[in-house]
């Protein structure tokens, strides 16, 4: 993530280990409890928070219990240009789906806290519009279809990293899980701009643009001089 490596990383977040019968976790929450009844004493790693500060430019948590909210988001993170992470909160229904435990369906489904409400819709001729906060707004999409959007959440910023951690920071102290695209860059890069690579793949370049002759070694040699 921190390279800009352009993929999709998916974790299925389900705060065991059930291969071992059960173990918590690295992202198992402090007081949850075990199907034995134990409880967790450890403090748990944030997902999420780490990508936003590993510097991941798509950054989003979803629910597996929410398919309207989870399958728009895996679109978008496949399509987008950079490094993206998704965080799934998938509660193992052998050894993490009973009661005490954080990452339950109905503990998750009672605690969540959707940030927003997406749609996917290929790249095509951009669709805009504007409108105020609180009002409804209906758009004509490249089909011919329409829907109608509410904005929600006034004051979230999908495009600001410190406000997403500290709006993270802030509802985990109250035992809620937001959930949605909690952070997408505007303008992002990929580890290709940053080395400034080729479009073609190595495997389909010639000779000629592989071995670019002496004058041009002698010039990159020169330049680690």
């Amino acid at each position: 993530m921190r390279r800009g490596v352009n993929m999709v990383y998916v974790v299925e977040n389900n705060g065991v280990y059930g291969l071992t019968k059960g173990q918590f976790s690295a992202t198992a929450d402090r007081g949850s409890k075990s199907k034995r009844g134990v409880a967790n004493t450890d403090a748990h790693i944030d997902m999420v928070m780490l990508a936003l500060q590993l510097g991941a430019t798509f950054v989003a948590r979803g629910f597996s219990g929410d398919k309207d909210q989870l399958v728009p988001i895996i679109k978008a993170a496949i399509e987008h240009q950079g490094a993206a992470f998704i965080d799934v909160i998938s509660p193992c229904v052998a050894f993490n789906n009973h009661q005490g435990s954080t990452k339950s369906y109905d503990y998750v489904r009672e605690h969540n806290d959707a940030v927003n409400f997406l749609d996917f819709i290929s790249p095509r001729a951009p669709i805009t519009t504007q409108y105020d906060p609180g009002t409804v707004q209906r758009v004509t999409l490249h089909d011919g279809s329409t829907v109608l959007l509410k904005k929600l959440h006034d004051g979230y910023d999908a495009h600001d990293r410190v406000a997403a951690m500290n709006y993270l920071a802030l509802h985990q102290s109250k035992g809620e899980i937001p959930t949605g695209l909690l952070y997408v860059e505007q303008d992002p890069e990929d580890l290709h701009a940053h080395l400034n690579t080729v479009d073609v793949p190595l495997n389909k370049l010639g000779e000629r643009e592989l071995c670019p002759g002496s004058a041009a070694l002698e010039k990159f040699n020169a330049s680690l001089r």
